[in-house]
């Protein structure tokens, strides 16, 4: 279970629980086998091939050797359908990557840490009851370890402990045209990313394959455009916003002092994106 947030700044730190219920702590991998078995028993078929040139006309759209009346792509942060589509637009501002790791330890709390530093943040997250996910956002390149150093109380609480490999992504953001062209409807990571910082790159995704399949069924695409941007509008304000001011070091510094200060909105922030 995961029944909140906690921020962590040095000695200082604050609570945010969740008011609907506990989360879930859930590795990747599982979650993926839980959503392969679910669309397996929708009745889902499985292709796997080379999506090639993705072409379209007044009525369908071909990828590689299917056709279809529509296209849900779903490629990715850096989607090559979006690319190829010239729905990407480029960013200019700084660039940001997410590392991670698992260590095999018991979780020490039900709660998602988020620690700051001075130029970067690290998450850990309960996965399992025997493992931990240690997620760091920064915008300096180097390893995971040289990271964790800026976090010895996380490095000090791991230490000697088993971990499995590091996996990176980046940069995170993406700035994105349309999330629709013609007869494709762009979803997921695919559909443009600010941050990882709030967490909601899954429930952003899923709200919008709702919206999309809607959309789809309603023989109306031109509405998910609009639709993915009012679904993410509180996501990417929030995160745009915090993302901003973590990029200044006076203002980065006073983060964690203004949410202990201001427990209450600290924590209706929190639950209005858990919402």
């Amino acid at each position: 279970p995961v029944r909140g947030i906690r921020y962590l700044d040095g000695d200082r730190n604050v609570n945010a629980p969740f008011r609907s219920g506990a989360g879930c702590g859930v590795r990747r991998t599982a979650l993926h086998a839980a959503l392969l078995e679910a669309a397996t028993a929708a009745g889902v078929r499985f292709v796997h091939d080379e999506v090639g040139e993705v072409t379209q006309d007044a009525t369908s759209v071909r990828a590689g050797q299917l056709r279809a009346r529509y296209l849900a792509a779903a490629d990715g942060l850096h989607s090559p359908i979006r690319r190829s589509l010239g729905l990407a637009l480029p960013y200019g501002g700084p660039r940001r990557w997410g590392i991670r790791r698992h260590v095999q330890i018991p979780p020490w709390t039900d709660y998602v840490e988020v620690h700051w530093a001075a130029g970067a943040e690290a998450y850990v997250t309960p996965v399992a009851d025997d493992c931990v996910g240690i997620a760091i956002l920064t915008s300096r390149r180097g390893g995971f370890d040289s990271h964790l150093d800026e976090f010895p109380a996380v490095k000090n609480r791991v230490h000697g402990h088993p971990r499995g490999p590091d996996l990176a992504a980046g940069p995170l953001r993406q700035k994105v045209r349309s999330r629709t062209c013609g007869r494709v409807l762009l979803v997921g990571d695919a559909a443009g990313y600010v941050d990882a910082l709030t967490g909601e790159g899954l429930g952003i995704a899923f709200g919008a394959a709702e919206l999309l399949v809607r959309c789809i069924v309603a023989d109306r695409p031109q509405d998910y455009d609009r639709q993915w941007r009012q679904l993410s509008r509180r996501y990417r304000l929030l995160t745009a916003v915090l993302v901003r001011a973590g990029a200044y070091a006076p203002v980065r510094s006073r983060i964690v002092p203004a949410a202990t200060a201001l427990p209450r909105v600290f924590a209706n922030l929190v639950n209005q994106l858990a919402e």
